[in-house]
């Protein structure tokens, strides 16, 4: 006959196995407080997945990203008319880095925000569990993005699949209120290797037959219904971005005018004149003491000192 003591150790044995039990085996995904923010990340530990809500969204506005006119029209276009309720497209943001492409999503949802707009980051790893995302936000009224920043994907990743076929091929398509807006270094996105190219078929009649694995490499890009480039800056793009952080800092224009040189080096020095350096250096430089500075305006097209005007 067990004792009472004995009973008791082997109940709490079995609350503790079940305690670990539970943490391992999955739950389903709960909806989080949508009053709470704008955006949200979904996080993931073991089997389980919640909602995560981003208490500090980036207050970067429309307004805030110059050069990238055309880009922006576009996306504001297509954005506009999704939080409208009219037809609009899936987005895949490719080019080089530090261009504003996060930097315009997180801007579109600052501006649509009050109308209903809402974001939620999901990390490509993630991916295979964006069919209960898009399950979970289906009735709700307002309107979501699913943004996948950086995205790529190396052979036999499973988020792959997952979502290829919610942006087209599932027989579940997804709801009306949620897009895919994606952001990557490259236009294809898995790699591709020049051995792929044995795999094309000549025939008598000239006719080349592609190679089904560089058809499947290419198809998840084909998917997105609107693609938008972005292109490393010149010089004078460059300029006139830092200018604008700059001001945006709160530096008064004569400061701007000293700042011109400072940013070129700052440019050659990282070796890139994107809109991120700039706004790293307008950071940088719109937190010194500028009081001693000798402010000397450039004198019509003049060239920069030392060859600088061509870093």
């Amino acid at each position: 006959m067990t004792s009472p003591t004995s009973l008791e150790s082997l109940m709490q044995r079995a609350e503790h196995l079940i305690g670990r039990l539970e943490s391992v085996l999955p739950h389903p995904l709960a909806p989080p407080d949508w009053g709470v923010s704008i955006a949200y990340r979904y996080r993931r530990r073991g089997a389980s997945g919640w909602l995560q809500p981003v208490r500090q969204v980036a207050p970067i506005a429309l307004t805030d990203l110059k050069e990238v006119d055309g880009q922006k029209e576009r996306l504001v276009r297509n954005t506009a008319q999704f939080v409208a309720g009219l037809p609009a497209n899936n987005v895949l943001l490719t080019g080089a880095r530090g261009t504003g492409k996060s930097s315009l999503i997180k801007a579109c949802l600052n501006e649509y925000a009050p109308i209903g707009l809402r974001l939620i980051e999901v990390d490509k790893s993630d991916l295979v569990d964006l069919p209960d995302l898009v399950d979970l936000v289906a009735e709700r009224p307002e309107r979501f993005i699913v943004f996948c920043d950086d995205l790529s994907f190396d052979e036999g990743e499973p988020g792959y699949k997952a979502l290829k076929s919610i942006l087209d091929g599932s027989i579940a398509a997804a709801s009306d209120n949620v897009l895919i807006y994606a952001t990557s270094n490259r236009r294809h996105l898995l790699p591709e290797y020049m051995k792929e190219n044995l795999s094309y078929t000549h025939t008598d009649d000239g006719e080349v037959h592609p190679g089904e694995v560089v058809e499947e490499k290419i198809s998840l890009s084909e998917r997105f219904g609107l693609w938008i480039s972005f292109y490393p800056f010149s010089q004078p793009e460059y300029l006139a971005i830092v200018a604008q952080w700059l001001r945006h800092f709160g530096v008064t224009e004569s400061v701007i005018v000293s700042a011109r040189q400072p940013s070129l080096v700052w440019a050659l020095e990282r070796g890139s004149r994107s809109g991120r350096v700039a706004y790293q250096f307008a950071r940088d430089w719109a937190g010194r003491d500028h009081a001693s500075d000798v402010v000397i305006p450039p004198s019509g097209d003049a060239p920069a000192p030392d060859g600088l005007d061509r870093v």
